[in-house]
């Protein structure tokens, strides 16, 4: 079990960047995946970013060269740097963390990331 606190969402002007952070209450070394999701009104929650214990990350195709996602297992926190924000950009964004066996998921509170044109 984890308890994930999310912070860093803000009012942005498009072009400009931001860094989301996400704080684990436990050690984040043994989660299988962590990741990044948003969520804008009216649409369904999707993947933003997501890291594996292996260091290896994906993205989605639309945040690709822009978003970069980190882990600092010392921290037990996972990062979010945006930059090049877009309007389309604007949503909640969550913390995930995901056990592969036995499978387990787990969300923080969500932070607003609003991008102005």
């Amino acid at each position: 079990q984890v308890q994930l606190v999310e912070s860093g969402g803000d009012l942005v002007q498009a072009g400009g960047s931001l860094r989301l952070s996400c704080a684990a209450s436990r050690t984040i070394f043994s989660i299988n995946r962590m990741g990044w999701y948003r969520q804008a009104p009216g649409k369904q929650r999707e993947m933003v970013a997501l890291i594996f214990t292996s260091g290896f990350t994906n993205y989605a195709d639309s945040v690709k060269g822009r978003f970069t996602i980190s882990r600092d297992n010392a921290k037990n926190t996972v990062y979010l740097q945006m930059n090049s924000l877009k309007v389309e950009d604007t949503a909640v964004y969550y913390c995930n963390a995901h056990w592969n066996w036995p499978p387990d998921d787990y969300w923080g509170q969500g932070t607003q990331v609003t991008v102005s044109s």
